[in-house]
């Protein structure tokens, strides 16, 4: 084989793990589409992508602060904690009214993002082990708070879970909602571009001036309180809070999502579509699985693998 064949062969294998990053979860959540309305029962009904739409919702407002935690070279391992410790301050503050409970849970999240910025950009602690610490903590003051599950009664906080606009239900419309205000921080304001360039070299950061210390806490205080107001949803809808299992392992899902969606873990940059169909194409997963009656640790398998395939992808590719 000479060295043009040789040259062009990895010319072509350089373009297709481009394209497969920049492009491959969309083509999953395509495949993933045809192979249900070819295979799955009645998976084109409207009540089938209100359910899937929904379910999807918690997931997709966990992966926007994970994205802007990835996107400073870091990760947040408490957002699942911090979803169970927002349904137990729920059921705690409820009966001074549903306003007071939501704020009280929102509060939660931000306070344990507050710790988990100020471990990461104060002490030096490294992300991973900040937000473990606070994930096993936070899990544990939401089992103090609410030992055992609670059915939540209150009408204004179901009709959160149960309600819709035009058919469409509230949970879809905050995610949505939440999405496109990322997506504008992100890419149109200053905290945004600081975020990116903190990202992509954090002593460069410091040394251009940057509020590298504020940025950090404010991001892992978005994540918190993305994670609460999921937690509030995900109430809502269950009709119940039950900080046993309320999150569990939804950082494993929020982190696929915004890997699967090309943001790397390297940092320095936040692709909020790609989150966006990354949520969904996990959300299709875990639903062709089940509807195919293969048990619930599949969908576990099947994430893990996309996760390998993914940061493969962007490792490849960063090597050119």
């Amino acid at each position: 084989m000479t060295d043009l064949s040789l040259g062009r062969a990895g010319v072509d294998r350089a373009r297709l793990l481009r394209l497969l990053q920049e492009y491959g979860v969309y083509v999953g959540v395509a495949v993933l589409l045809v192979a249900n309305i070819a295979f799955t029962p009645h998976f084109l009904s409207a009540e089938n992508f209100r359910t899937q739409a929904v379910q999807v919702a918690p997931v997709l407002i966990v992966a926007l602060g994970m994205a802007l935690a990835i996107g400073t070279e870091g990760v947040d391992l408490s957002v699942g904690s911090v979803m169970a410790l927002a349904t137990s301050l729920i059921s705690l503050y409820l009966g001074y009214g549903v306003w007071m409970a939501l704020i009280a849970a929102l509060i939660g999240g931000a306070v344990v993002g507050v710790a988990n910025g100020a471990l990461i950009a104060f002490i030096g602690v490294q992300p991973i082990v900040a937000t473990l610490a606070l994930m096993v903590a936070g899990r544990g003051l939401a089992l103090v708070l609410l030992p055992q599950l609670k059915d939540v009664r209150d009408p204004g906080l179901r009709s959160l879970g149960t309600g819709d606009v035009l058919g469409i239900p509230y949970l879809v419309l905050i995610a949505a909602a939440l999405a496109l205000l990322v997506a504008f921080v992100v890419r149109r304001t200053t905290f945004g571009r600081q975020l990116l360039a903190i990202g992509d070299s954090r002593p460069a950061a410091k040394l251009a001036g940057l509020p590298v210390r504020r940025v950090l806490i404010l991001v892992y205080v978005v994540s918190g309180v993305l994670a609460a107001v999921a937690g509030v949803l995900a109430t809502a809808r269950l009709t119940a809070s039950d900080p046993t299992s309320l999150g569990n392992l939804m950082e494993l899902s929020a982190i696929t999502a915004v890997v699967v969606g090309g943001t790397p873990l390297t940092g320095g940059r936040v692709r909020i579509g790609g989150t966006v169909a990354g949520a969904v194409l996990i959300q299709l997963l875990t639903a062709t699985l089940i509807k195919h009656d293969l048990p619930p640790s599949w969908t576990q398998i099947a994430q893990a693998v996309v996760i390998v395939l993914a940061v493969y992808a962007a490792r490849e590719r960063g090597k050119r």
